[in-house]
């Protein structure tokens, strides 16, 4: 069985016993540079966010939508109402700008979604004066997947970042797919993300497509912290390659927001990046995440884990996986099977549901 983060309790320790030391010297400075702001931890909107567009009207509506969240949770439905009216406000100030910029056979599409989001908004606000929760969430989730729909049409013809050519015998995923993972304790809908992750996401929905991970079971399970599996039966670790008859590996890859290229085989302390947080990152229950062995991090092979976010031993924003782990996805649905798993589990199938199309098997 492959592990990976085996020195995890030590890193952490560490990193403790190095915070304590400088807040006694320098306290004002820690408190200014820890994290202050919530983590984004909605698997869908990460995923949005994620995207590799810049429909920047868009993306405000959106982010201001999903600004509620916190007010929500808060029962702050005067600030919500505020709020939501800023929405509409957006909403009736860019509509015709985003429309334009749509490809024509979009716009029509685009004018009917438009209307059903400003009717949305006028539920919401309804929502908000009544101070009812559930519907209020209900409706947001509603309108956020239109405005991430109306997203998708201003993804580019082509995809948008460079593979090195020393990977082109590896399999790809240019764009997104949808799998169905069952389980022994039911099904889970993941979305795998191979925009940011093409390497990772084109090795995992390669052998999902192969019915690699029927039958297998969970071979590492600890609580709060991951699931994983991938193991086949046998003396292998990973996928053997019947054409080389070799272990298949999959380099560590990772992006940035706003960084032109995609980091392959370099962790974030490699780079001296200790602050930065991934396009993809560890900020959920339900993270995809790649493994990888102890000595090196491009021997992953066909080993992935389930990241169980706990919010106290993840702060918002900082973990110890991001920058030594890819995440290349997230479950969007079936967290009560998540929370379910254990090591006497199995993975019984993973199917394509949608994306297989995407999938290129090499350069």
């Amino acid at each position: 069985m492959r592990k990976f983060l085996s020195n995890q309790n030590k890193l952490f320790l560490i990193l403790l016993i190095i915070i304590f030391q400088v807040f006694l010297y320098k306290p004002g400075q820690v408190l200014a540079d820890l994290p202050t702001g919530n983590a984004v931890k909605d698997p869908n909107a990460i995923l949005r966010n994620a995207l590799p567009i810049k429909q920047v009207e868009l993306q405000e509506i959106q982010h201001k939508l999903e600004d509620t969240s916190d007010l929500v949770r808060g029962g702050r439905w005067p600030a919500l109402t505020k709020t939501v009216t800023k929405c509409q406000s957006l909403l009736k100030k860019y509509q015709g700008r985003i429309i334009q910029e749509l490809p024509r056979d979009k716009q029509k599409i685009a004018e009917k979604t438009f209307l059903e989001l400003k009717e949305n908004f006028e539920s919401l606000q309804d929502h908000a004066k009544s101070k009812d929760k559930y519907s209020f969430v209900a409706t947001r989730k509603e309108a956020l997947d239109k405005i991430g729909g109306l997203e998708e049409y201003f993804l580019p013809n082509q995809f948008p970042y460079s593979i090195p050519k020393e990977f082109d015998n590896l399999p790809r995923l240019l764009g997104r797919a949808t799998v169905n993972i069952k389980t022994s304790e039911g099904e889970m809908k993941a979305v795998v993300d191979g925009f940011n992750a093409p390497l990772t996401a084109g090795a995992f929905i390669d052998l999902s497509s192969k019915n690699f991970y029927k039958d297998l079971p969970i071979n590492r399970a600890e609580e709060f912290f991951v699931l994983q599996t991938g193991d086949p039966i046998g003396e292998a670790i990973g996928y053997i390659d019947p054409e080389t008859n070799e272990e298949r590996h999959v380099p560590l890859e990772i992006r940035i927001p706003d960084e032109e290229d995609t980091f392959y085989n370099e962790t974030f302390e490699d780079l001296g990046f200790y602050t930065e947080t991934p396009t993809l990152p560890f900020a959920t229950l339900g993270t995809l995440g790649w493994s990888h062995s102890n000595e090196a991090v491009d021997d992953g092979s066909s080993q992935f884990f389930f990241f169980l976010y706990e919010a106290e031993l993840n702060p918002a924003g900082r973990n110890l996986i991001d920058g030594r782990n890819a995440a290349f996805g997230y479950v969007v649905d079936g967290f009560d099977v998540l929370e379910k798993l254990t090591k006497d589990d199995t993975i019984i199938s993973i199917d394509v549901l949608e994306g297989i199309e995407n999938l290129k098997l090499n350069a």
